[in-house]
């Protein structure tokens, strides 16, 4: 007789951000947990193909991704839209196209898992009788704080908007105005609100929340969600903390900046990246160069042109290519710098590089992944936050952590100044680093230890794969009955 072998649909919304994480997830059920699963891929256009994420997953046994079919935003949105809004209209058109894939397939998916952007369809689980979970790509901290959205009145919304006053959350410390979310500062976009209420509502419907963050990294926050006092216990679905899941280490693949990594000296190189999606101002940019040069570090900096209005204004516009020497940064600088560092334009192999010994530093935008992937490798940060809940996680690594720096000056529309960052910088690698990098090897190794068998993390993911047998073996006797 054959045995029964669950099923899982997962669907990744736009952003190398989003789907690295889901394909991990995906691979992870695949190995080891005796899943056969299909990726759902929503992306703004059919280039998401030629990622190395996506061509090397695809190649994998148990695992097929599926890339829906390009979607069309253009009547739907307009130049005040948000990153947010335009991922949340993108997911609902490929609704259709996801429901007719689902309808198609020959054995019908035990199970569907949807990221934040993607709560709507949740409905298309219910129609097809399939158990249905939320992945939230980003912190413990963060659910809590969309849950609770929904929950805000009008005073207590204006009091943090415009009195610019901490947003209280149950259980857990509050998140201070300037690490708050882009929806209690974007005053453009008069649907993104809306839309992300509408996404805390969605949540706690579904059968279970897969968190990408393990027990012994934010144990405060996950004991909050599971307490039955909280938000009166709003959200009676389990949460399950899966993570870290990032990107493995590549095959032995070399290139320029990997070969010049093997000639430096142990944890003597910080690494500069804000992400596919991030920019800098070029005032900013112009002062990073300066402070870079200042602080006579080696380096890797990962450089992509300024843009003055947005700092997620790239999300869309990620690439791998290289485009050539940038000519927007300060006169005489690759001269002065050559001998000790390297400038990567656009793109670099940032798992293999954060895994490199020499790399002792990394200054980074706080996005999960690249946090996650910080954390894997033992590695302190200069913590910089541009976007969406990246200044909680900075926070959460600076206060609650100890693995990180941060600016003072966190100035509003202007730069942080050169001298400031060449002290961060200094900070993180010299001695007075050594207490950072100490902690940063403690949480390299409790990450380590999640997601072994036996971990907290694989035990949580067993207990979603064991729901999932329940259902399929029901749903088999229910046919067999039929």
């Amino acid at each position: 007789m054959q045995t029964l072998k669950p099923h899982a649909a997962l669907l990744a919304s736009p952003g190398m951000g989003h789907l690295i994480p889901v394909v991990e997830l995906g691979k992870r059920l695949a190995a080891h947990h005796g899943f056969d699963v299909t990726i759902f891929v929503v992306a703004p256009d059919s280039l998401i193909r030629e990622s190395p994420v996506f061509s090397s997953a695809s190649a994998l046994n148990h695992l097929k991704l599926v890339l829906l079919p390009q979607v069309d935003i253009s009547g739907l949105t307009d130049s005040t839209s948000s990153v947010v809004t335009q991922l949340v209209m993108m997911m609902r058109k490929a609704l259709p196209s996801l429901r007719a894939a689902i309808s198609s397939m020959r054995a019908r998916p035990t199970a569907l898992v949807v990221d934040l952007f993607g709560t709507e369809a949740l409905a298309v689980a219910e129609e097809f009788d399939m158990l249905k979970y939320v992945f939230i790509l980003s912190t413990a901290r963060f659910l809590a704080a969309t849950i609770h959205l929904p929950t805000i009145d009008g005073k207590v919304e204006q009091e943090h908007r415009i009195m610019k006053k901490p947003l209280k959350i149950p259980g857990l410390e509050p998140v201070r105005f300037e690490d708050t979310l882009d929806l209690f500062l974007d005053q453009t976009d008069k649907s993104l609100y809306a839309e992300y209420t509408r996404i805390g509502r969605e949540i706690p419907t579904a059968d279970g929340i897969l968190v990408n963050t393990w027990q012994d990294l934010e144990p405060s926050a996950l004991r909050a969600l599971e307490d039955d006092k909280f938000l009166g216990r709003v959200t009676k679905a389990p949460v399950y903390p899966v993570g870290p899941l990032v990107r493995p280490v590549g095959p032995n693949s070399k290139s320029e900046v990997m070969n010049w990594l093997d000639m430096q000296p142990v944890e003597s190189v910080i690494y500069f990246s804000f992400g596919s999606g991030g920019t800098l101002s070029a005032e900013q940019t112009t002062e990073l160069a300066w402070g870079l040069e200042l602080s006579q570090q080696r380096f890797v900096w990962v450089v992509r042109p300024p843009m003055d209005d947005d700092a997620s204004g790239n999300f869309f516009n990620g690439s791998n290519g290289q485009d050539g020497t940038p000519n927007y940064l300060p006169e005489g600088f690759y001269t002065r710098t050559h001998d000790r560092g390297m400038v990567v334009p656009m793109w670099a192999p940032q798992t293999e590089i954060l895994a490199h010994e020499s790399v002792g530093g990394f200054v980074s935008h706080c996005g999960w992944n690249s946090t996650l992937e910080s954390i894997v490798n033992g590695v302190p940060m200069v913590a910089w936050p541009l976007y969406a809940e990246q200044g909680m996680n900075a926070t959460m690594l600076v206060e609650k952590l100890g693995t990180a720096v941060r600016s003072r000056t966190r100035p509003a529309g202007g730069a942080i100044g050169k001298e400031e960052i060449a002290d961060m910088v200094r900070s993180v690698m010299n001695s007075k680093g050594n207490g950072m990098r100490t902690r940063a090897k403690e949480l390299q190794r409790g990450a380590t230890g999640a997601v072994l068998k036996g971990g907290s993390s694989h035990s949580s993911l067993t207990r979603v794969a064991k729901e999932c047998e329940v259902k399929l073996h029901s749903l088999s006797a229910r046919a067999l009955g039929a």
